[in-house]
C-alpha cells in the first residue's frame, strides 16, 4: 500500500495531539513530523518533503496562506479551521480541503481518503494561484484588501512614484528587489512577499521565487529547447522572464493554454 508522508501543522498542542490521534489509526499515513508555526512549517516541508500537510489557517506570525506562499513545490494541502465560512468558500474553489476544529475521526479520515484518490488518479495538487483564491474569497465583505496603484521607488538621491502598470516585472538582484519599466529599473524597499500583498495577484503573477510579472505585459509563452517557458514581453526590447516549472503548470491552469 502507498504511504502517505504527512505533516500537522498547528500552533496549538492539543489540535496537534487530538489530530495526530487521528491519522494514526489511518494506515496509510506515514506521520513525517509537527510544526508549531509558519516558520518551522516551511523547514520542515522542505526538508521532510510530505505528500500531504494538515496546516492550520490561523496562526501568529506565518500564517497557514504566508506557509504556502514560501514553497517552490506545492504538497496536498488540508487546512484545519475554527472558522465555518472558510470551509464553505473552500468548496466553491475546490482546490483544497477544510477541517473545521474540533477535529473527528470521520472528517478527518474522509479528507484523507480524497486526497488519496486524487494521488491515486495520479493529479498533481493545485497550484498556489488557485490557493490564493481561496485566500481573497475567506476574506470578509467589506474588508478585502484596496491593491496598490503606484508603487515608490528610488532613483539616486529621487524616490519615484511609477505607476503599476506601467512595471513590467519584479525582479531580486542580489537581495534587492528592482522594479522594471521600459528601459529602465528601479530599486524598490520592498520584498518580493511584500509587493504579493500589495499587487492585484489578478495582475501580477509570481513567474519565479526571485519574479512577479505583470500579465497585462505579457504577449508570448515560448518554450525553450530545454522545456522551460519564458514570458515574452510587450515592451520594445521584448523582455524575456523565466517562467518556473511549477508557476508554468498554475499558469497553464489560470490562461487554459
Amino acid at each position: 500500500m502507498m504511504q502517505i508522508r504527512t505533516l500537522v501543522v498547528d500552533d496549538e498542542a492539543l489540535a496537534r495531539k487530538r489530530l495526530r490521534g487521528f491519522l494514526e489509526k489511518i494506515s496509510d499515513i506515514h506521520l513525517v513530523g509537527e510544526a508549531e508555526d509558519g516558520r518551522s512549517a516551511i523547514e520542515m516541508i522542505s526538508i521532510q518533503k510530505p505528500d500531504l500537510v494538515f496546516l492550520d489557517v490561523q496562526m501568529p506570525g506565518e500564517d497557514g496562506f504566508s506557509v504556502l506562499r514560501s514553497l517552490e513545490e506545492m504538497p496536498w494541502i488540508v487546512f484545519a479551521t475554527a472558522y465555518e465560512e472558510y470551509a464553505v468558500k473552500a468548496f466553491e474553489v475546490d482546490a483544497v480541503d477544510y477541517l473545521l476544529k474540533p477535529f473527528r475521526q470521520t472528517r478527518v479520515t474522509e479528507a484523507v481518503a480524497r486526497v488519496r484518490a486524487r494521488m491515486e488518479a495520479a493529479e498533481v495538487p493545485p497550484p498556489l494561484d488557485a490557493i490564493m483564491q481561496l485566500e481573497r474569497l475567506t476574506q470578509p465583505e467589506g474588508s478585502r484588501q484596496a491593491f496598490a496603484r503606484q508603487i515608490p521607488a528610488q532613483m539616486a538621491r529621487k524616490i519615484v512614484v511609477l505607476p503599476v502598470e506601467d512595471v513590467l516585472w519584479f525582479g531580486v538582484e542580489a537581495r534587492l528587489v528592482f522594479a522594471h519599466v521600459s528601459g529602465r529599473s528601479y530599486m524598490t524597499n520592498f520584498t518580493l512577499r511584500d509587493l504579493e500583498e500589495r499587487l492585484d495577484p489578478e495582475v501580477f503573477f509570481r513567474a519565479h521565487k526571485s519574479r512577479i510579472v505583470n500579465l497585462a505585459r505579457v504577449k508570448e509563452i515560448a518554450r525553450a529547447t530545454t522545456g522551460r517557458y519564458r514570458l515574452v514581453l510587450n515592451d520594445p526590447g521584448a523582455t524575456e522572464v523565466e517562467l518556473s516549472r511549477v508557476q508554468a503548470r498554475a499558469l497553464r491552469e489560470r490562461l487554459g493554454w
